[in-house]
């Protein structure tokens, strides 16, 4: 596969599933251990590309990997943590005592 082809197969993916598909940036590098697929997207968009319990990454790598074998390249994906490290989600509200005590068992 081309080095258009490769980028192009994860870019699209990858844009499908975020809400900032203009941040999305792949960055290509081939060395002696294969090509390496260097994934940046928007810091509010790591949700969606990790998923649950790293879901999404898994499968994301998989399919990169397959495209790799069939055109005979070892393909890894890397997947940049945003600057300044995770992107902390706000906790969910704690009910209220109101709410506790109005519940029927």
């Amino acid at each position: 596969m081309t080095k258009e082809k490769d980028h192009e197969f994860l870019e699209y993916i990858v844009k499908e599933l975020v809400d900032n598909p203009k941040d999305v940036k792949v960055e290509r590098k081939v060395d002696e251990m294969g090509v390496l697929l260097s994934l940046t997207v928007n810091p509010a968009d790591m949700g969606q590309i990790i998923g649950r319990e790293g879901s999404t990454a898994k499968a994301i790598r998989n399919l990169v990997r397959i495209v790799g074998l069939k055109n005979h390249a070892r393909v890894n994906l890397k997947i940049e943590e945003p600057e300044g490290g995770r992107v902390a989600r706000p906790a969910p509200a704690a009910p209220m005592s109101e709410d506790i005590e109005n519940i029927s068992l």
